[in-house]
């Protein structure tokens, strides 16, 4: 019987340490696999594609992946001036927080103005646009002990399907590469981001009217700068700024700039709205107007 009460004794502390054992052996928390990176410095969508501001490319890998984790989105824009129009949409991938890979379509319209230019009224110029980029060094959220930026550099590959037209009225050829070094730097404690990007490029409105041109068919050094304040942890106020070629002698070509607004509720959604000044576009004076880009991603 002692044997007997023994055995049973025994085989009850096994299964009390086998459970405790089990109930110590939780499973490891694995990280998640994107959307690590703090709310809206993924950037939003610029007009060909990367992630960057409206208008300029910024040193940051689009998406909320970390060094880790993979991050993307896809989005739509839309700018109305007096006399034309511009649609954008497109998709950008990030990859380790280090490389970008983003492809886009602008659509511009002439509208009225496309029938006084003698190509038709709601005439449409359509480009593609491919991109990539890649981080070359600094760490825009985590180097907030250092002045060293985030710097990228960038190359976009360019392809405007009326090629035709844009040769008639004097552009050198209807596809073009832009390249491009961004350095971005985000002041945390000053909720604070400044950007500015050097594109070397021979595109004529962003290539909207073809490269290159009569006046010049060479590689151009343009700047380009942003300013972003961080009004709370969700919307964000600022000012860019591009300079452009001026490469066709029937078209003057002028610089752009905005001021905008992001607002970002969450990893997923971010709704981007900006007054956008282009300046003379394709022989039409001083085209200025809203602008408006939504993004999903993650």
């Amino acid at each position: 019987m002692t044997g007997t009460l023994t055995r049973i004794a025994l085989g009850a502390l096994a299964i009390s340490m086998c459970t405790a054992a089990l109930a110590d052996d939780t499973p490891p928390v694995l990280p998640p696999t994107t959307g690590g990176k703090l709310l809206l410095t993924g950037g939003v969508s610029e007009v060909e594609g990367a992630a960057g501001g409206g208008l300029v490319p910024w040193a940051l890998i689009g998406g909320y992946g970390t060094a880790s984790q993979v991050g993307g989105n896809v989005h739509g824009t839309y700018l109305h001036t007096q006399d034309y129009a511009l649609s954008t949409y497109g998709a950008e991938i990030g990859i380790a927080n280090r490389f970008e890979f983003s492809v886009a379509r602008q659509v511009f319209d002439t509208r009225d103005v496309g029938a006084q230019l003698g190509l038709g009224s709601g005439f449409k110029f359509n480009m593609d646009t491919i991109g990539f980029k890649v981080r070359l060094f600094g760490d825009a959220i985590l180097d907030q002990d250092t002045w060293v930026p985030q710097v990228s550099t960038g190359i976009q590959f360019k392809h405007n399907e009326q090629g035709d037209i844009v040769r008639a009225v004097g552009a050198t050829s209807a596809s073009g590469t832009d390249y491009y070094v961004s350095a971005t730097k985000l002041l945390l404690a000053q909720s604070l981001l400044l950007n500015g990007t050097l594109r070397f490029t021979k595109a004529n409105q962003f290539g909207l009217l073809g490269f290159g041109g009569d006046r010049s068919n060479s590689y151009h050094p343009e700047f380009e700068a942003s300013a972003a304040y961080l009004l709370t942890k969700s919307i964000a106020i600022g000012a860019e700024y591009r300079t452009k070629p001026n490469n066709l002698s029937f078209a003057r070509e002028q610089n752009a700039y905005d001021a905008f607004v992001a607002w970002a509720p969450n990893k997923h959604v971010s709704l981007t709205v900006a007054f956008v000044e282009l300046g003379d576009v394709a022989t039409i004076h001083d085209q200025h107007g809203a602008y408006a880009s939504l993004q999903l991603g993650f």
